[in-house]
């Protein structure tokens, strides 16, 4: 065999070789010759250069999206997992691939202006576990966002200001987490927010009053370190859950609460520091199924007018200062399932409400009730009584405004909100 067939065939035999090997892409980084050397012993003189094809760095390789939108949240949703400092659960162990609607806590749905897409629509974070130390940078940086639930996580910091900017989220649920500072005021100028949840937090300072003027249907603030006096607008509000409890909101309980009357069904404010005579508005809140504002400062006498709530079915003033009669009307109401009045000084109880807590339904321990067992003593009752005590508009607290058949014998005229 000549030397030239012998130099083609050895040469053929190494490309065979040389391409059936997986050639690591992170030793060829550019075309680059390769030296044969071809034949043995004295006619090993002659060399022919073959020339290999580049081998792509995986990193090089381009990232295959289901939609260009996914494409643009991709990185974010990379850097907040690298913020990532706990993951006791392992969920940001599905974070890997382009398929981001698969990742755990992501869910995709067609974006609002364009039917035909694939968008990050909602997330759903709740009972994660996750610790990291902001937000900011990931939820201010989802635009077609419209759910945000992250109930029972460990983040912190405060609420990115950008997130005004996201036009489609309508509900926000950071609530059991360890934010802080003011008021996210950003907040105010999400016109398409309509459920908020905040509880459970660390946030302090006043709350904007133009709050309680958004287009909300819920409202959780609870659990905070809001100190602040209750709006006087407070009836401007469109929410049906109103939770204010365990904060430090001090002042009365505004008279236009019953502005609020044709959406309120769960009014909670219970563990405050609010103050002054209950109003009689309260009785126009047609709509309240529970109001709870057991552990305040309240005082006076219960209203008459709470006997027009037909729908209550939970009331709560235990932990008060309050005093005189309970309402036989209001122990009247049908739907009535729990009424606390204990921890106040109560002086008297009619026949509806002694069935009432015949069975079990009414509480009335630590008043001043003659008859009645685990009752204050004498001496506290007489010393509460020496104190100064006055409320204004007295003379609206024993008007019903509303017809109720078995007040009496004939219905009580309707009476006009006081002015």
């Amino acid at each position: 065999m000549s030397i030239n067939s012998l130099i083609r065939m050895e040469v053929l035999i190494c490309m065979i070789l040389l391409l059936s090997f997986d050639v690591k892409s992170t030793l060829v980084k550019s075309q680059r010759p390769l030296m044969v050397i071809a034949g043995r012993g004295a006619a090993a003189a002659v060399s022919v250069q073959v020339t290999l094809p580049p081998v792509a760095s995986p990193l090089q390789n381009q990232l295959i999206f289901a939609d260009q939108r996914l494409e643009i949240v991709y990185p974010v949703i990379q850097r907040f997992k690298n913020l990532i400092t706990s993951d006791p659960l392992n969920i940001t162990s599905s974070w890997i691939g382009t398929d981001i609607c698969k990742y755990k806590g992501f869910y995709c749905e067609s974006p609002p202006d364009n039917k035909s897409a694939i968008a990050l629509a909602s997330i759903d974070f709740n009972g994660f576990q996750l610790s990291s130390p902001t937000l900011v940078g990931f939820l201010d940086l989802l635009p077609d966002l419209a759910l945000f639930h992250a109930n029972s996580n460990n983040f912190s910091g405060t609420i990115p200001g950008n997130i005004v900017k996201l036009p489609y989220l309508y509900e926000l649920d950071i609530s059991n987490n360890r934010f802080s500072g003011p008021f996210p005021t950003a907040i105010l100028a999400m016109d398409g927010l309509s459920f908020l949840d905040i509880r459970y937090n660390f946030f302090s300072g006043s709350v904007p009053p133009e709050l309680f003027a958004k287009d909300l249907d819920a409202l959780f603030l609870n659990n905070n370190n809001f100190m602040t006096r209750l709006p006087d607008d407070i009836g401007a509000t469109h929410v049906e859950y109103l939770t204010l409890a365990n904060n430090k909101f001090f002042g009365p309980i505004p008279r236009g609460i019953a502005k609020a009357l044709s959406g309120l069904s769960e009014i909670l404010l219970l563990d405050n520091m609010l103050s002054g005579c209950l109003p009689y508005e309260l009785g126009l809140l047609k709509e309240a199924v529970v109001f709870d504002a057991g552990n305040n400062n309240l005082t006076g006498p219960l209203p008459f007018s709470l006997g027009c709530l037909e729908k209550l079915e939970v009331l709560n003033f235990a932990g008060n200062l309050l005093y005189g009669s309970v309402p036989d009307v209001l122990c009247g109401l049908k739907n009535l399932m729990n009424l606390s009045l204990s921890d106040n000084y109560l002086t008297q109880a009619g026949p509806s409400c002694m069935r009432l807590i015949k069975n079990g339904v009414l509480d009335v321990r630590k008043n001043c009730i003659p008859g009645q067992p685990f009752q204050r003593s004498v001496a506290e009752c007489a010393a509460f009584f020496a104190r100064p005590r006055n409320c204004p508009y007295m003379n609206t607290y024993s008007q019903v405004p509303c017809w109720l058949p078995n007040f009496g014998t004939s219905a009580p005229e309707l009476a006009p909100s006081p002015s």
